[in-house]
């Protein structure tokens, strides 16, 4: 390639890596700094990133089956090609693909659906992974994360 057509120089790492996760996030651009603090706070060097409209909503209650299929296959990847031992599945308040906040009578029922299709979403993988694979669920809104 020319000169004049780099757009940035940087040197990506050439080996291979086995990932400590693989992470299942909502594409909101609100959270991504609240997945960089989560990520460093686990102190995980190497994850599979999977950055999707809803997170684990897509698992749980997708609109239509080949999108779940599409995101199982991509988790399923990260699994055979990276060593993956460790998937976490995420939901958040005021997320557009469920309708926002005003698609839920308040707060609580909010949190109650999401928190619902979490677990089911987590229900999902353990049907369909290696009994090896933890699965761990979490919460985010605008003040952190919340274990589910």
């Amino acid at each position: 390639m020319s000169e004049q057509n780099q757009i940035l120089l940087f040197n990506s790492p050439h080996g291979h890596y086995t990932a400590d996760a693989c992470i299942v996030w909502c594409f909101d651009d609100r959270f991504s700094g609240l997945l960089n603090e989560f990520v460093k706070t686990k102190g995980y060097q190497n994850c599979d990133l999977i950055k999707i409209a809803g997170g684990a909503k897509t698992l749980a209650s997708p609109k239509l089956e080949d999108e779940r299929l599409f995101l199982l296959k991509q988790i399923r990847t990260s699994i055979n090609l990276h060593g993956t031992k460790h998937v976490i599945l995420m939901c958040h308040e005021d997320c557009g693909a469920y309708g926002g906040k005003q698609a839920f009578a308040g707060d609580e029922e909010e949190f109650n659906q999401l928190c619902g299709d979490l677990k089911e979403a987590s229900h999902i993988l353990k049907n369909n992974l290696p009994e090896d694979v933890k699965i761990e669920t979490v919460f985010a809104d605008f003040g952190g994360i919340k274990s589910v």
